[in-house]
């Protein structure tokens, strides 16, 4: 009898080690979640059409109900190992990983996250000009040739070269015809 009790109590720490990092897990998927939702309004937040507005909400409510439903999963493979199946870890990552993925398309599909990705980009190629045209700028001050100048170089060049072949064929064929005479 004696040899039972050591063993139930390896089995309760065992069980109570294995709650622990479940609660440990749904916390951190809650707050994962928290954080989507959180990021999420902000960007619905900032659309302005109603359609957008529908279609932002639908996104974000397909990829709650996704998150939920890998939640459900990770429960049951949970109560699984507990009740005696082997269940492989990796298993759960692919859970998660795969959730992630389906949530990411799930908001990526609507017209709100087109919407913002297509004003950010926007913004970056914005940004990206005034700091050419600042480099430019830097540069030309400098007394450096800069892209522009550069770029100006070269159309005169393939000018001149097309003149001086326009020429050269002028030239042959007065010489040509100063041959056949």
């Amino acid at each position: 009898m004696s040899d039972s009790q050591p063993e139930a109590q390896n089995w309760n720490a065992f069980v109570e080690q294995w709650n622990e990092q479940f609660l440990e897990a749904l916390e951190d998927n809650m707050e994962a979640q928290a954080q989507f939702v959180e990021s999420w309004s902000e960007t619905v937040g900032e659309v302005s059409e109603d359609t957008e507005l529908s279609d932002g909400v639908e996104g974000y409510a397909r990829a709650y109900e996704t998150w939920m439903t890998a939640s459900q999963q990770m429960v049951e493979r949970m109560n699984d190992q507990l009740e005696g199946e082997e269940v492989d870890i990796e298993e759960f990552r692919d859970i998660w990983l795969n959730t992630a993925n389906e949530a990411f398309k799930d908001i990526m599909s609507t017209t709100a996250f087109a919407k913002m990705t297509g004003e950010t980009v926007g913004d970056v190629l914005e940004l990206q000009q005034q700091a050419d045209e600042a480099a430019q700028e830097t540069l030309r001050s400098l007394g450096f040739a800069t892209q522009d100048d550069v770029v100006e170089i070269g159309d005169r060049l393939v000018e001149l070269e097309r003149r001086q072949h326009a020429v050269e064929e002028k030239l042959d064929r007065v010489l040509d015809h100063l041959d056949e005479q």
